[in-house]
């Protein structure tokens, strides 16, 4: 049983290439599809110019979706409440609970204004301000993402931000209920029904009826991403996601089932999705592996997951917990769950994780949906430097100082000296005649 699933990689730190499979395995790809960027850039290039006479163009070319005016695609408040309404009571309640742990999580993470006085009366400060007006793009059509929709526009909501657009396609006319139900209780102040690079563009550009907006962000395909990453500059974007990605250290004590389920709960996304067990119990990993071979079958997405597993899934043989954690901060993973006995003592080791799920019950699949803090996460190895969507990605903080007389003469020597040194005489005489009066 532990052989049937043979595509997955076994791999151990014994190994004398080990660093060298590693480093493969979780190598990032960085080309991009070069008929990809070349469409996007055709996109980009007719809404900036066009504007609502590309975007009607370039809805009905690729959504199937015919309409004589923008402001036509547009859902009215109304249609958002509706879907509300109709929800059954179970899928309404789990939405708004969803809502409310979310909610609650962000709400400690709001940045406050603040400032100091020095002795000789020169003020300095920081003043936290949150962006005027946010895009929001939701994957639409078959697909339903309400919690990405709850992830992205909260947070907004919560910082502040005074108007989110969210942009969704419905090919061929087909909306999804709980995304629009999503949307209503999260707070969206306006729901186009567009989709693509097209819809990334209006937002980024602005268009006769679309608003431009100080920021774009949201899940999307190959072309969503890559008119985020090409915009970027003009607004400013949450960031561009790779492929889902869990890594599981396990001593070897927990139902590898649970694993194997944890396993697949990422693989599930696509087949360039990354699955990974770290253990020291050579025993267990077979075991997980039994586990993987006996429940693929039972599966409704059994190919992606498959493929997934066999492209970049791993189980990794160590010598220790501490070794394992050494391997994660190299992985820098989104989700890391560290499903080990006292597992406390164990996150102190952990540098580098997008999200960090502590104890055998702290299954990911929680965190994507209810946990409370944001599921937007880094992927990519990106974790060694950037974090999770949160309250301060729609906050922009602006610098306060009000120099006092006194300030200005001991201040201006320091910064008319310093102008000097660089060759900057305007700086150093702007300074110097304050204190000189």
């Amino acid at each position: 049983m532990a052989d049937a699933v043979p595509a997955m990689r076994r791999l151990s730190t014994g190994q004398t290439d080990f660093s060298a499979q590693l480093a493969q395995l979780t190598a990032i790809e960085s080309s991009q599809d070069e008929s990809v960027e070349r469409v996007v850039g055709e996109i980009l290039s007719g809404v900036r110019q066009r504007g609502d006479a590309a975007l009607l163009e370039y809805t009905e070319r690729f959504d199937r979706l015919k309409a004589a005016r923008v402001s036509d695609l547009e859902l009215p408040g109304s249609a958002l409440t509706r879907a509300l309404a109709a929800l059954g009571a179970d899928e309404r309640g789990a939405l708004e609970q969803a809502a409310a742990r979310v909610r609650g999580y962000h709400e400690r993470q709001l940045a406050i204004s603040w400032q100091y006085t020095e002795a000789d009366g020169t003020v300095l400060g920081q003043r936290v301000t949150p962006l005027d007006r946010v895009g929001l793009y939701v994957p639409g059509g078959k697909a339903a993402y309400p919690s990405s929709v709850l992830m992205n526009a909260i947070p907004a909501k919560v910082a502040g931000v005074a108007e989110l657009i969210m942009v969704v396609p419905t090919p061929g006319g087909e909306r999804n209920a709980l995304v629009l139900a999503a949307a209503a209780i999260a707070g969206v102040d306006r729901v186009f029904t567009i989709g693509g690079a097209q819809a990334v563009a209006a937002l980024a550009y602005g268009t006769q009826t679309v608003p431009q907006v100080d920021k774009i962000v949201g899940p999307g395909n190959a072309y969503v991403a890559a008119a985020k990453r090409r915009v970027f500059g003009t607004v400013g974007i949450d960031m561009v996601a790779g492929p889902s990605e869990i890594l599981v250290i396990c001593d070897g004590s927990t139902d590898p089932d649970w694993i194997a389920m944890d396993l697949f709960s990422q693989a599930e996304h696509d087949e360039a999705a990354q699955a990974m067990l770290v253990c020291p119990d050579a025993a267990f990993i077979d075991r997980v592996a039994s586990s993987i071979a006996r429940l693929l079958d039972t599966m409704p997405r059994r190919a992606v997951i498959a493929a997934s597993l066999a492209r970049r899934g791993a189980l990794i043989l160590v010598r220790d917990l501490d070794e394992a954690c050494d391997i994660a901060n190299r992985v820098a993973p989104e989700h890391l769950e560290l499903s080990v006995e006292q597992p406390q003592r164990w996150i102190e080791k952990i540098r580098h994780a997008g999200a960090l799920f502590v104890g055998r019950y702290s299954s990911e699949a929680i965190g994507d949906y209810c946990a409370g803090p944001n599921h937007v996460l880094p992927t990519s190895r990106t974790a060694r430097f950037s974090s999770p969507l949160g309250v301060y990605d729609f906050q922009k903080r602006t610098s306060l100082i009000q120099v006092s007389r006194a300030g200005a003469k001991t201040l201006g020597r320091i910064a008319a000296t310093l102008a000097r040194g660089e060759g900057l005489d305007a700086h150093a005489r702007s300074a110097q005649l304050r204190f000189d009066e």
